[in-house]
């Protein structure tokens, strides 16, 4: 855990860096109750890919299972591909590269994949992307068609906004109180500045005993967290909507799918560029709007 204490980055892997609330969290998801003794073991990436790590919380659960997990405020259909690269570092991390060369079988932990969703688009409790959706058409390379393919990652997505999944939320309080403070800043965003409304919220929160502790011990980081976190999200939002006129302007289904989907990875790869760079998130949101306007 230690190893991971400067890489907490955002305000969700801030509030998930404890195992006794990892444990619970993890309970509420799967719908099981896991004894207080279950080893919860944290191993986060902390490669330097965007906002200082690789993916938002990893972890062991009682050294049998592996549970990568993601928040977006925006649904990536490349998550599968992602986390498929995570895991496999993970693993390189967790396992003995020595015992690859023995004969026999290496026991690994099984892993779980999932991202929790609170955007402000509509989307449903819980979806199911796969990595198999992202294949390419093999036909007249393959004799036949397997109905399963040789390698398929599964990632379960849910809904923690408000009004959705209420019984996963009741079972763990943190979640609950993230989803909270989320929506409240999308409320006051309505008549408020961005860090207002982040204030706004906080307030809110903490009034109202909503990870009152956690915001109170941790108020002006998390102030600068949610800054950041929010400011890089307008900034994104600026190439998605680009993709999205592209799209448009092709008159077409194909030429609207194609133009969210490219918009999309190009807005992500000059975020990470310039992420890259040193830039800061005020340089990095005005150098992607004068790119849009120009």
């Amino acid at each position: 855990m230690s190893a991971n204490e400067k890489h907490k980055n955002s305000v969700f892997s801030l509030l998930f860096s404890d195992p006794d609330i990892l444990r619970q969290l993890y309970s509420a998801i799967e719908g099981v109750n896991l004894p207080p003794d279950t080893s919860i073991d944290i191993n986060t990436l902390s490669n330097a890919l965007f906002m200082g790590q690789i993916n938002d919380v990893s972890f062991t659960v009682g050294h049998r299972l592996i549970v990568l997990l993601e928040h977006q405020s925006t649904i990536n259909r490349n998550m599968p591909l992602r986390l498929l690269m995570y895991a496999a570092r993970v693993y390189e991390k967790i396992v003995d590269h020595k015992k690859l060369y023995q004969t026999g079988a290496v026991p690994i932990p099984e892993p779980v994949f999932i991202v929790l969703y609170n955007g402000k688009d509509p989307y449903p409790e819980h979806t199911i992307l796969k990595l198999s959706d992202a294949f390419m058409d093999t036909a007249g390379l393959r004799a036949g068609n397997p109905d399963t393919p040789a390698l398929e990652l599964v990632v379960h997505v849910y809904n923690i906004n408000q009004g959705y999944n209420a019984a996963m939320l009741g079972k763990c309080e943190a979640l609950s109180g993230y989803s909270v403070l989320v929506s409240k800043i999308w409320e006051y965003r309505e008549t408020m500045g961005l860090e207002d409304a982040m204030k706004a919220a906080i307030g809110y929160c903490i009034e109202n005993d909503v990870l009152r502790l956690f915001l109170e011990t941790n108020s002006s980081e998390v102030i600068n967290m949610l800054f950041a976190e929010w400011k890089i999200e307008d900034a994104l939002a600026v190439r998605y909507e680009e993709g999205r006129n592209e799209g448009r302007n092709e008159g077409r289904n194909e030429g609207r799918d194609e133009g969210r989907d490219e918009g999309r990875e190009e807005r992500d790869r000059e975020v990470l560029d310039l992420i890259a760079k040193g830039y800061t998130l005020e340089d990095i949101q005005r150098e992607l709007t004068s790119t849009v306007q120009g």
